[in-house]
């Protein structure tokens, strides 16, 4: 979708996966990325990546001094914030019982706290400019499961904090809205389906396959699926989706 020409867009999470897709992207669309993860220098290649599109800027989501230092940098660097992606994540697999207490607190930080902490500080200039806030939640927010206990509780915090900023978007002329991913190929998820697939002889693709017989989808989805649908929520077309959460399972989701 065109129209993003001109735009500043925050991009967290942006080194892989989903975040790296949506950054690349909002370039493609003619935004100019704020690239946010941790690692410098990843960061860094996928600044070189975008070829003049992207800018690096390591901040740790956990710190609300980094983050507030991150807002007044872009603003100082790139002029101006249209756009936020909030799509960090700390979250681990495993099940409730055995995922310990430090690591629930390390992922609300970052994923919950640290979108709650970067939108709040990136309002002022989100409302001057009439612009967009979109989160990566999971589906797990729908369908919470023992075997990924972090990712649905989490992300239901998100997008209950979506629906906040919505609300307050009404009137200060700010877009927002939320995506809900299902089962998605990331590096984390192939590296899973990949000992899976040895363990059973099976290629990396039937894995895939059987993945998706598993949870009953059309099929398992790609980082560039999640991209798209961001894409579209920032275009002119989308102007009346506010406060929606998008469910982007391939149908996995079968309750309402």
């Amino acid at each position: 979708m065109p129209g993003q020409s001109g735009k500043i867009a925050i991009v967290t999470g942006a080194t892989e996966g989903i975040g790296h897709a949506i950054a690349q992207r909002l370039a493609q669309d003619g935004a100019t990325v704020a690239l946010v993860a941790r690692r410098a220098d990843v960061l860094a290649k996928v600044a070189q990546e975008l070829a003049g599109k992207g800018f690096a800027f390591p901040t740790d989501l956990a710190d609300l001094r980094a983050i507030e230092a991150l807002i007044a940098q872009v603003v100082a660097k790139l002029g101006r914030i249209d756009i936020i992606v909030n799509c960090a994540s700390a979250t681990r697999a495993g099940d409730v019982l055995s995922i310990p207490d430090h690591e629930w607190v390390a992922g609300f930080d970052v994923k919950v706290l640290g979108a709650l902490r970067l939108v709040r500080a990136a309002w002022p200039e989100l409302a001057k400019r009439h612009g967009a806030v979109i989160s990566i939640g999971g589906i797990g927010a729908r369908t919470p499961r023992d075997g990924a206990a972090m990712t649905g509780p989490l992300s239901a915090a998100l997008i209950a904090l979506t629906k906040v900023f919505a609300d307050r978007g009404v009137q200060d002329g700010v877009r927002v809205n939320a995506i809900n991913p299902g089962a998605v190929l990331t590096p984390r998820l192939l590296s899973m389906l990949d000992q899976r697939a040895a363990k059973r002889s099976v290629s990396r693709e039937e894995a895939i396959t059987e993945m998706a017989r598993a949870t009953d989808c059309m099929r398992v989805g790609r980082p560039e699926d999640v991209a798209n649908v961001v894409s579209f929520l920032l275009s002119d077309e989308a102007e009346l989706l506010h406060g929606a959460i998008i469910d982007l399972d391939g149908g996995a989701t079968k309750g309402l």
